[in-house]
């Protein structure tokens, strides 16, 4: 069954069961089904046909995944947008997958430019209740290997591009999830990740619908909020990425609740700290556990409830067999049971179909021979255990988001007083890392601040989160024998900052 159909399972067999807790509220099975019959007869009254790309720009909460159901259930293919997504990164999406409706909560919409300016929009009510109710659906959704889902994914040499989604890949992911963590149907989840990327869909979307269980929602992020509703709905598995669950760290530790329900917590999208993990499994009682992949290539390999803690936070886990998990040199030859670190590819049925009308982009992601690529250096133990120990992409990864300094470069280089720039990663002990640029101003320029080049980023409808946070003005910049900015030498230097 689709995830469409597993909702009208629930709805019939326990409707008054809740299926979304939120601060507002509770939303039942029965209320989910209804809400998205509603929502895709709306969609169908406002022209969209089967096949349609339909954008989603809404709060993560219980109308997105109706929203999501809806369009399955009439055909129709969703392209997921983040909510917090600049109106460049809007813009772009619209345009690559060719959407020909954009869905959002009433009074919520991006302030749209250029031929997208047209596109029709759906505005919902918060309260999708207020929807006509729906008449008989057309039979025309999708099945578990169609494709159902474009979301976006960080480009290293241009805007994001658009992944191609099958509901079966989820629906693999979960057996191993269910398996690592243990779940049953009694479990009470809270994902703290956005519903259109590859983590907030298989903590949120997927498994806690295909259970049966209840999933907590908070339309955004606030450590302190979080907990409150973590205590309040009893919750058991905890699903958010290394910055989120160590500012959840802080915050009970200046203000403790009842985390006793608590018994594991999923984590993932960038390096887990061995020391804050250790600490959060300590004051929480709740096990740490992830996956490694990507968006494209879902799992390569997961640590368990049976795994030692230093296997667990020193290790990315066993490899996972299905996904044929292959290591590659830098020339592209097979090096695996060689013994030494290489690119890790794999061949399974949690990768994705590729990327959205995108050749180049799938040339570099895939092998002549269909092998999927990562963009991290990584080393196999005899025992199958994955560390990563580089990475070959130029991404900076802020609390388990990609951000390609490429792209903040060429951002911050249109501000008339930019003559060259270099992002880079600073380590920070909340995220991770953050963005730093170095930048040499043109003749003349008398003063470049932080300030004024996020307002003028700001102005061209970039991303938050490709806004620099740190800004250093220098003479001149290094270079390598080559002439190419010497980010290595930047690199060392930023931390010898950091030490000081």
């Amino acid at each position: 069954m689709t995830i469409g159909a597993v909702v009208r399972t629930h709805a019939a067999l326990h409707g008054a069961r809740a299926a979304f807790l939120t601060s507002a509220g509770t939303m039942t099975w029965s209320a989910y089904d209804d809400a998205a019959d509603r929502v895709g007869a709306h969609l169908i009254a406002a022209g969209v046909e089967s096949g349609d790309r339909v954008a989603v720009v809404m709060p993560d909460g219980p109308g997105v995944h109706s929203v999501f159901v809806a369009s399955e259930r009439i055909g129709a293919v969703v392209v997921g947008i983040g909510f917090r997504a600049g109106t460049k990164e809007v813009e772009h999406l619209l345009t690559t997958t060719g959407a020909s409706a954009l869905v959002t909560e009433k009074g919520r919409r991006a302030d749209l430019s250029g031929p997208v300016a047209r596109i029709r929009e759906v505005a919902l009510p918060v309260d999708l209740g207020e929807l006509p109710p729906s008449v008989h659906t057309p039979d025309r959704g999708l099945g578990l290997d169609d494709l159902f889902l474009l979301n976006s994914t960080s480009g290293t040499t241009g805007l994001p591009k658009c992944v191609m989604h099958t509901q079966s890949r989820w629906f693999a992911y979960h057996s191993w999830a269910v398996d690592a963590g243990a779940l049953t149907k009694d479990d009470v989840f809270f994902s703290a990740i956005p519903t259109p990327f590859g983590f907030g869909l298989w903590t949120a979307h997927f498994t806690p619908t295909i259970l049966g269980c209840p999933t907590v929602l908070n339309d955004r992020f606030d450590a302190g909020a979080s907990l409150d509703l973590i205590e309040k709905c009893r919750v058991t598995v905890l699903a958010c990425v290394s910055t989120q669950f160590i500012m959840m760290l802080n915050e009970q530790q200046m203000r403790p609740r009842d985390m006793s329900s608590l018994r594991c917590m999923f984590t993932g999208g960038e390096a887990v700290p061995y020391e804050r993990a250790a600490e959060f499994e300590d004051q929480f009682g709740a096990t740490v556990l992830q996956f490694y992949g990507s968006n494209e290539t879902g799992a390569l390999s997961r640590t368990t409830m049976a795994d030692t803690r230093e296997r667990r936070l020193r290790t990315a886990g066993r490899i996972i067999e299905e996904m044929q998990v292959r290591l590659f040199d830098d020339d592209g030859s097979d090096i695996t049971g060689q013994g030494r670190p290489g690119i890790p590819g794999c061949r399974g049925p949690a990768t994705c179909l590729g990327y959205y009308a995108d050749e180049e982009a799938n040339a570099r992601l895939l092998t002549p021979d269909g092998w999927m690529l990562m963009g991290d250096i990584v080393e196999i133990d005899a025992e199958g255990y994955l560390t990563v120990v580089g990475r070959t992409s130029d991404f900076i990864i802020r609390g388990g988001k990609n951000i390609s300094a490429l792209m903040v470069e060429s951002e911050v280089v249109t501000h008339p007083g930019v003559a060259v720039a270099a992002a880079i990663a600073m380590p920070d002990q909340v995220f991770g890392e953050r963005v730093c640029v170095y930048v040499e101003v043109r003749p003349g320029w008398e003063a470049l601040t932080l300030s004024g080049l996020t307002e003028h980023l700001a102005s061209r409808g970039v991303t938050k989160e490709w806004f620099p946070e740190r800004l250093i003005v220098v003479e001149s910049l290094p270079r390598s024998s080559g002439g190419k900015v010497a980010k290595g030498e930047l690199r060392d230097e930023i931390r010898r900052r950091k030490d000081r």
